[in-house]
């Protein structure tokens, strides 16, 4: 049995076990979701059409995930007029499982087990990323990975002021045990005699 619902404006033909993807509505994950616009409804041969709806017919789905859509860029450019713009949006839309569809007092149910499994986290898996680190804040993972380095920081100090007082003996004992140096002699500098003579001159001779 298959049926084709209306949502947010557009079509969609769907059946049980089918993964839909929606514009957004409101809802928890796990939530459970009918729908009552059933423009369609075909099972084997037999395809019931609404007038503009099917007649006590519903789709019934679990809400997995509320995300972003791909982004979509928009851009626009006037040629010879240096005018280029760039606009970028993503639609926020709603991922549902589709268990089941009821009509004429018949009820067609999907047997499957409905994982609420987000999108992001399936990408994280496989490019082999733990999820659970990349929901974590930068500043909070940073913490977390320097956490380590602050506790060999941390211990190094300790170590060095354990070490400290042996350091400070084993100087002392080198300072007593090594050899005085002898002073060095003092050069003895006459400063009258490292000055040269004054030159006479006729002036001195002509006072004497």
């Amino acid at each position: 049995m298959y049926a084709v619902i209306k949502t947010g404006g557009k079509q969609y033909r769907v059946q049980p076990g089918d993964l839909l993807v929606v514009e957004k509505l409101e809802g928890e994950p796990g939530a459970a979701v009918a729908f009552g616009d059933v423009l369609l409804l075909g099972d084997g041969e037999a395809v019931t059409v609404g007038e503009p709806t099917v007649k006590g017919a519903s789709v019934a789905a679990t809400l997995i995930e509320t995300r972003k859509g791909e982004k979509v860029k928009i851009f626009k450019k006037i040629r010879r007029q240096g005018y280029r713009r760039t606009r970028g949006h993503r639609q926020a839309e709603t991922v549902l499982r589709v268990t089941g569809i009821t009509a004429g007092g018949k009820e067609t149910k999907w047997d499957g087990v409905v994982s609420l499994t987000t999108k992001a986290e399936l990408d994280a898996r496989a490019r082999g990323l733990d999820f659970a680190t990349l929901n974590v804040p930068k500043k909070a993972a940073k913490a977390q990975a320097e956490a380590p380095l602050a506790k060999a920081v941390k211990a190094k100090p300790a170590a060095k002021a354990e070490a400290a007082p042996a350091e400070a003996e084993a100087k002392t004992e080198a300072k007593k045990a090594a050899p005085k140096k002898a002073a060095a002699p003092k050069a003895e500098t006459d400063a009258k005699s490292s000055k040269p003579a004054a030159k006479k001159t006729k002036k001195d001779d002509a006072a004497e």
